[in-house]
This record gives C-alpha cells, sequence and structure tokens, in this order.
C-alpha cells in the first residue's frame, strides 16, 4: 500500500485533508509508475489543498502517523467550492523521483530505472502512475528535488516571455516578483535581453532581486511606488503585465502607470488616451479581494485571465517541447528551485507547518517528499 494526500470540502462546509492508503499502482503500456521523492508545494497546489477555508480555523485531530485536519470553509466562500463537494481529492500538480515499474511500451521501458519529473496531479503521494508522454528525463547526476520543480514555475515563465513575444510587446512587468517564479523570469530575461519591471511588497524583496541583476524593482509598499512604476515603464516600454496577485488595486494601477508612461512621450493629446494596447493577465489570486480599477488608462487596454495550460494548448507540441528542452539544459541554472524546509506526508499535515507554508510568503517554499520517513 501507498499513501496519498487528499483533500475534502463536505457539503456541511468543512475541509478535510487527511492520508489514504491507496495499492501501489500497476502501470498500462504507455505508463511508468513513480516513487516520488520531491514534489514542490505552489500556490496552485495549495489552493486545492485548502479550498476557500479560513485556515485560521484548523484543528488537528487523528494519530502521531495518521493526522487530520480540519477548517471551516466561510458560507460566502461555498457556493465557489460546488464543483468539488463530498470529493477526496489528491493534491500535487508536479515532482520527481525513481521510476521504479515501467508499461510494456518501448518509451515507457527505456524509463525504467530513471530519475524523471512528472505532472498529473496526485503528486502528494508515495507512488504515481503517469503516462510517458507527462515525464521528463532528467539529467544524469539530478536529484529528485533539483528536478521537482520542471513544470510549473519554468513553463510559466518562460510562456510568459512567449506570450509576449506573440501579442507584440517589448518588454514584460510582474507583480509578487521575489518568487521562485519571479526570479526564474528575471534570469530568462537578462538572458534573452527583455526588460522586465518587478514589483514586490517589501525592500528585503527588493534586495533580493537586485542581488540576482534586476535593473527595476518597485516597491509598492513605497509613498512613491506610482511614480517608480511609471519611471520604469517609460523606461523599458513595457504595455504587458502578469499580476500574480489578482485581487485589490494593482492591477488597474498598473495599467494607469502604463498609460501615464505612454503619455509622456505623446506627441498629441486624445481624449480616448493611447492608441497603444495594454494589458493586464491576472494569474494568481494570491490577494483573494475583488479586483478594483479606476478608469484611468484610455480605451486601449485588457485585463483578463492567463493559465499555463491553454496557453500550452495554443503554442502546440512543437512550441511546447521546444520549452521544455531549455528547462531541461537550463535545470541547476535558469530554473534551479529553492526551498526553505522538506517535509514528509505526515509533517505537512501539522499545524504549524501549515501555518508556514500557508502565508504563500516569499522565501518560505516547502518541497513535499511523500517517501520522507516512510518505508517503501
Amino acid at each position: 500500500m501507498a499513501l496519498q494526500l487528499r483533500s475534502l470540502v463536505r457539503s456541511n462546509g468543512e475541509l478535510e485533508l487527511s492520508l489514504h492508503d491507496d495499492p501501489v499502482p500497476e502501470p498500462q503500456a504507455h505508463e511508468v509508475v513513480i516513487r516520488v521523492e520531491a514534489s514542490p508545494m505552489n500556490p496552485s497546489d495549495l489552493g486545492l489543498l485548502f479550498g476557500a477555508a479560513d485556515m485560521s480555523t484548523a484543528v488537528a485531530s487523528g494519530t502521531a502517523d495518521r493526522p487530520v485536519v480540519t477548517a471551516t470553509v466561510p458560507e460566502r466562500a461555498r457556493a465557489s467550492m460546488a464543483a468539488r463537494l463530498d470529493q477526496s481529492m489528491p493534491v500535487g500538480n508536479e515532482g520527481a523521483g525513481v521510476v521504479v515499474k515501467a508499461g510494456s511500451s518501448p518509451a515507457a521501458q527505456a524509463l525504467l530505472g530513471k530519475t524523471v519529473a512528472a505532472i498529473g496531479g496526485a503528486m502528494y503521494s508515495q507512488y504515481r502512475a503517469v503516462p510517458v508522454a507527462m515525464c521528463l528525463e532528467l539529467p544524469a547526476g539530478t536529484t529528485p528535488a533539483e528536478g521537482a520543480s520542471c513544470f510549473v514555475n519554468p513553463l510559466t515563465s518562460l510562456g510568459m516571455v512567449e506570450t509576449m513575444k506573440r501579442e507584440g510587446h517589448k518588454a514584460l512587468v510582474h507583480t509578487a516578483a521575489a518568487s521562485n517564479l519571479g526570479q526564474m523570469l528575471n534570469k530568462i530575461c537578462q538572458k534573452d535581453g527583455i526588460d522586465l519591471v518587478n514589483i514586490v511588497r517589501k525592500p528585503e524583496q527588493e534586495a533580493l532581486l537586485r542581488g540576482i541583476g534586476a535593473k527595476y524593482v518597485c516597491n509598492a509598499s513605497s509613498p512613491d511606488f506610482l511614480e517608480q512604476l511609471t519611471d520604469a515603464l517609460v523606461a523599458t516600454g513595457a504595455t504587458l503585465a502578469f499580476d500574480a496577485t489578482g485581487g485589490g488595486k494593482l492591477a488597474g494601477q498598473i495599467l494607469g502607470c502604463m498609460e501615464a508612461a505612454l503619455n509622456r512621450t505623446a506627441k498629441e493629446y486624445s481624449r480616448y488616451g493611447s492608441t497603444t494596447h495594454k494589458q493586464v493577465y491576472i494569474y494568481g489570486g494570491l490577494d483573494r479581494s475583488p479586483t478594483e480599477f479606476v478608469r484611468n488608462f484610455g480605451m486601449a487596454w485588457g485585463m483578463g485571465g492567463w493559465l499555463l495550460f491553454p496557453f500550452l494548448q495554443k503554442l502546440g507540441d512543437e512550441g511546447t517541447q521546444r520549452l521544455r528542452s531549455r528547462v531541461v539544459a537550463e535545470l541547476k541554472t535558469t530554473f534551479a528551485s529553492h526551498y526553505t524546509r522538506e517535509v514528509s506526508l505526515v509533517e505537512a499535515l501539522q499545524l504549524d507547518a501549515i501555518g508556514v507554508y500557508g502565508k504563500q510568503a516569499t522565501g518560505e517554499k516547502f518541497l513535499l517528499n511523500p517517501n520522507k520517513g516512510l518505508a517503501g
């Protein structure tokens, strides 16, 4: 048997996190079974893990080796959980480990005994069967921890740059920019000669980014933030932003500053604003409050959602493979991820650990090792 972390939202508004025993899977012809030894705890994973629950209400129960955590989903948020009510859901978008079983296909057999990264959900499990097509063989000498974050953050950061090129922009703005993803995006842009405007909230985040070579860093908590941002937009000509926060006023402020930057160099006045299209894509929800904006940015603008996998579908197999190949080639440089703590399945359900990784704070990223401290 193998352990798997599950998340259940009951129809009475209770979230339950627990560990389940499942049989070790048998691979189909085109599949491999991975002994998962590393899986990142990304915001997208925590969104499924916690749902809309208020984790300040979390209570621990169960036993030492089978902990259970329950929390309350506020009444106002229960409607958004309707599609998953009373379903015990496995968690974990991506991870890495060693292939211990392989299906009969030549492609599957070729991975037997290899260290691979994989994406496909349910990676917070000791063992996971996944199609060969969802695997990425890691270079010799690469550990599962080094390859655990091969997909979501690297492909998202590369996807942002691809989107910029496809939509005719020349520079980027990124919020929550000191995250692991933000640091990757900085390395990509520096390597590729692309100007990037970084938005952070704290001086230490600004220092972190400047320490890795970031040129344009704006602190949203500074009294002159809007001036800082407008100056950076004038210098870079950035008209495309990716916003990880989602709620609050930030997306609207970015559009407003883009318009102000364009107007500084405008040769004639138009009551409809600049004719240059300004775009903000919201790709995260770190701020759960409503998105607010003031229409002070003319008529040539857009605000919408952006998700990795729909974008990869648009990009096609050849384009996606090109991005994946770059990730493998630069896995220990551009796309290196950093974690502050490795936890087991049992440790991930301790309230003190949840209190840290649940904040989704910069510099407090956890790595889950489903096989840490467990036999098998």
